[in-house]
């Protein structure tokens, strides 16, 4: 007892100055990190520029919470005469902005399409797919046309600034390869379980750890809070700008990071009591979304990250908008002007258990998706052995599901802005993406991408080997959210084995809800088409004087048609160029290295 006193006397001392010690330790911590902040941003600055922008914006979150802490009611009481002075304007101030935001919309489309008139095909389809919804609404009368309205802003906003600005569009980059280059670290646990050569050569063993490895991180992030924390900032200007409830918006922000069958687990207590409308909105927010779990496996594929990771951002307001332009709401929501809504936290007791539990749950998800593409490409071939069998009893050659979709889906893939030349492989991507699922549709956007990327030719006979630049951006976005007819079950499996009894209620809206999620992900590729901004390579005489012709590339490619496309073949024989490659020694060189790599009508002379 003598031997423990010292110990018991020092537990009795940390308990009674518990706060104290806290405080120590943390002001330690942050005088640690201020100086590793200070040395880096010393040594180089330019190196340390992504820590700046993440320390700053930790800092300015602390400072904005203890802001409203200890500042904000006092705010809210000077501001009060402001507030009423504004309501009181706001039935005349809403159509002058109304009036401002529509022409300053004209005013943008005409300066920015005169470039590119095949912008307005994307605008004209995004219009197209808003009036269909609209027309296919439950309750035309009820529409909330502020939810519809923000919602499609904050959509076209997100865009520009993720697709147009050069922040917006370096920020997001910057993001994806920071994805690719985390995602990489899965080969460390893959290759050590099944060896380099399975790791390299086999899809399974290439592309579903990745699925476990960002399993394991979002279940560390939620036992940190630091997941429920983002959810909770981006539901609240959901909700404040839309005027949606806030168990709905949590829902729908929630999808942007998890599956359409977590999602509703941030808000089970709150199932039971929702209305049919905010059911509805649940569910479309689960099909409009794909996961982060899968989100690192489509990248692996060789999609690129910046435009999966706008589409599920941009699909959130666009969900929400949507799904009460469709199945407005007619009851009276219990949450209507709740705030505190809390968010479920995981049961783990430390850190490692979050970890483990999170790897533990990938197990039913990758088998899941094996099994899915396991199942689904077999029933694919043997659809299309089948239609190939019927289309020769009529001599019919080369008939398959693939085709078929491409002429039934076709005129929706021009309506989102694709060439018509590129229509028929996007509508087939659409297809596949729908009807089956979107892993099997990325993996062959995938191979389109990478014929593109290698350089190949565009058509192999009749048969085209890749899409344009412009028609990935759109199928990329178009195939983002898991609206297909397989989730159905999914998602009303998950739904009613937490309320069972809304089934019923569950079972009324997916259909609908089904069709929404489908038309989210378009009007999100109509917004990728309408604010695409081509890349072109600067000048074609340098690259091409300059290139090494042992490889093909797409850069390659495109500069070979255009040095084709200048190349004139005098009634005497003699080969003559214009343009840009007009009094360029190295032309006939380079026309010469050029028709070693593709055909055209000026290498037969």
């Amino acid at each position: 007892r003598k031997a423990l006193h010292p110990a018991s006397k020092a537990k009795h001392f940390c308990k009674g100055h518990a706060k104290a010690i806290r405080k120590v330790i943390l002001g330690l911590l942050c005088v640690a990190y201020l100086c590793y902040f200070a040395a880096a941003c010393w040594l180089n600055f330019q190196r340390a520029l992504p820590l700046v922008v993440m320390t700053a914006l930790v800092v300015f979150f602390m400072c904005w919470s203890l802001f409203q802490k200890h500042c904000g009611a006092k705010v809210l009481q000077l501001l009060r005469p402001c507030r009423k002075c504004f309501l009181k304007s706001w039935p005349w101030l809403k159509w002058l902005l109304c009036v401002v935001l529509l022409g300053g919309l004209v005013t943008w489309l005409v300066l920015d399409t005169s470039r590119n008139p095949e912008q307005l095909v994307s605008f004209a389809g995004f219009c197209f797919l808003v009036l269909f919804l609209f027309a296919c609404s439950k309750h035309h009368s009820a529409v909330s046309w502020r939810a519809v309205f923000w919602g499609l802003g904050l959509e076209f906003l997100l865009g520009v600034f993720i697709l147009r600005t050069t922040p917006g569009i370096q920020a997001f980059q910057w993001l994806g390869d920071q994805i690719q280059f985390f995602l990489s670290y899965t080969t460390a646990g893959s290759t050590f379980v099944f060896g380099s050569t399975l790791v390299e050569e086999v899809f399974a063993f290439q592309t579903l750890p990745i699925v476990v490895f960002f399993s394991c991180v979002m279940s560390i992030l939620y036992y940190l809070g630091i997941m429920q924390w983002l959810i909770l900032k981006i539901s609240w200007v959901l909700q404040v700008s839309m005027g949606t409830t806030p168990t709905e918006t949590l829902s729908v922000a929630g999808n942007i990071f998890v599956g359409q069958t977590e999602s509703p687990l941030l808000i089970r207590p709150y199932l039971a009591d929702m209305t049919n409308s905010e059911i509805h909105a649940v569910i479309t927010g689960g099909f409009s979304t794909i996961a982060g779990s899968v989100l690192g496996a489509y990248i692996s594929f060789g999609i690129d990250a910046a435009s999966l990771i706008a589409a599920s951002v941009m699909a959130a307001p666009c969900a929400l908008a949507m799904s009460k332009l469709i199945y407005p709401e007619v009851e009276e929501s219990k949450f209507k002007g709740k705030e505190n809504i809390r968010l479920s936290c995981g049961e783990e007791r430390n850190i490692l258990e979050a970890a483990s539990n999170g790897a533990a749950a990938s197990v039913g998800l990758v088998a899941n998706i094996a099994a899915n593409l396991i199942a689904f490409l077999a029933v694919l071939e043997f659809i299309n052995a089948a239609l190939r069998w019927l289309g020769e009893m009529v001599d019919i050659e080369g008939l398959s599901f693939q085709v078929i979709c491409s002429y039934i889906l076709m005129p929706v893939a021009f309506l989102m802005g694709a060439d018509w030349a590129d229509s028929p492989l996007v509508a087939e991507l659409l297809g596949i993406k729908i009807f089956l699922n979107e892993f099997v549709a990325y993996q062959q956007l995938a191979v389109y991408k990478k014929n593109r990327l290698s350089g190949l030719e565009e058509w192999n006979g009749s048969q085209k080997q890749w899409i344009s630049e412009r028609a990935e951006s759109i199928a990329t976005f178009a195939l983002c959210g898991f609206a297909n007819f397989s989730s159905i079950g999914i998602m009303l499996g998950g739904l009613t084995s937490l309320v069972p009894q809304r089934k019923s209620d569950c079972a009324s809206v997916v259909l609908r809800a089904l069709l929404t999620g489908i038309c989210v992900s378009m009007l999100n590729a109509c917004l990728a088409g309408l604010l695409h901004v081509p890349t072109e390579v600067s000048d074609c005489t340098t690259f091409l004087s300059n290139t090494n012709f042992s490889s093909t590339s797409y850069a390659m490619y495109t500069c070979c048609k255009q040095l084709f496309a200048s190349s004139v073949l005098g009634e005497n024989g003699t080969l003559s160029f214009t343009g840009s490659w007009a009094g360029v020694e190295d032309s006939v060189l380079c026309l010469v290295q050029c028709c070693g790599h593709y055909n055209h009508t000026a290498c037969a002379g």
